[in-house]
């Protein structure tokens, strides 16, 4: 499912018929009592880019759209290359038709580590996947048990995520929305919000110790305040190289300060990242906590 936000208008008789939208309207503030005027943010419509379900005929594509799609069908067939023996890592179920970008082939998080970071989620939790990509976390916390608003800026990688929920079978979980996290954050509220923003490429691995502001489009700390507009439970996931000093501070922006814990995130015995919890997603105090998926490399 993929929609497009504006500025939506209180229709409470849908609101009471379907749970699901009745939370996901709630989230954007449309059930509010009060009715003063809110600000308006749009974001890009999916209506002319969406995915054809099995047995519905396609929309002739224009010339413009088939030499764009044949340009990315070639990059990511070129990046694939270099990460297929991954590819089950990255998704189980890649063999039954799971779709990638080129950029989805480096920057999915391993399933195994996203399935440990939704296990961390209460089943029916409202959670919000900020940089949602090509699906990957938010089919997992879907799979969880939870309901998921994917954010997404790239409308074409909307049109992958959803596809991919269909592999799973968990679509009916997930609203993929194309917009701005930045933009929409002040309008939305939930339970617990995931950040995983784009670290920069491969090419990220060249710094020594990866700092907060070099995540994009904004630094860090900026995206881990956006998020707790929307919830006090955040789940970041970064970069192996990643300044732990600073990743603790974030815990220090709230009042009182949130609970923290930091764990090493592995995969065949190779570490790939640091997942920060903060809040109820947290556990007991303690040091560094370690996972590590031993599933054999194809």
């Amino acid at each position: 499912m993929a929609i497009a936000i504006a500025a939506p208008p209180v229709r409470r008789r849908g609101i009471h018929a379907l749970p699901f939208l009745h939370r996901f309207f709630r989230l954007l503030g449309v059930a509010a009592t009060k009715t003063a005027r809110r600000p308006c943010f749009t974001a890009r419509s999916t209506r002319d880019r969406r995915v054809a379900r099995p047995g519905e005929p396609k929309r002739p594509e224009e010339p413009q759209e088939q030499a764009a799609a044949a340009v990315e069908d070639a990059d990511a067939a070129v990046v694939a290359g270099k990460y297929w023996a991954h590819r089950h890592s990255l998704f189980s179920l890649y063999d039954r038709g799971v779709r990638m970008d080129a950029e989805g082939w480096y920057s999915a998080t391993p399933e195994a580590v996203a399935a440990s970071q939704a296990a961390r989620a209460a089943p029916g939790d409202l959670v919000v996947d900020a940089f949602a990509g090509c699906g990957g976390n938010s089919i997992q916390f879907a799979a969880r048990g939870c309901y998921v608003v994917a954010v997404e800026i790239d409308s074409r990688k909307v049109e992958l995520a959803a596809h991919n929920a269909r592999v799973y079978g968990v679509e009916d979980r997930i609203e993929f929305v194309v917009g701005d996290f930045f933009l929409l954050a002040p309008f939305l509220k939930a339970d617990l919000v995931f950040l995983s923003p784009p670290w920069g490429g491969p090419s990220y691995i060249q710094a020594p110790v990866y700092t907060l502001d070099m995540l994009k489009p904004k630094d860090g700390y900026a995206a881990f305040q956006a998020a707790q507009k929307i919830a006090p439970h955040v789940v970041m996931f970064l970069p192996r190289t990643v300044d732990q000093s600073q990743v603790e501070e974030l815990s220090w922006l709230s009042c009182p300060p949130l609970d923290f814990e930091c764990e090493e995130n592995y995969v065949h015995h190779r570490l790939k990242g640091f997942t920060a919890y903060f809040g109820k997603t947290a556990g007991p105090p303690s040091s560094l906590s370690k996972l590590d998926d031993e599933q054999p490399t194809d």
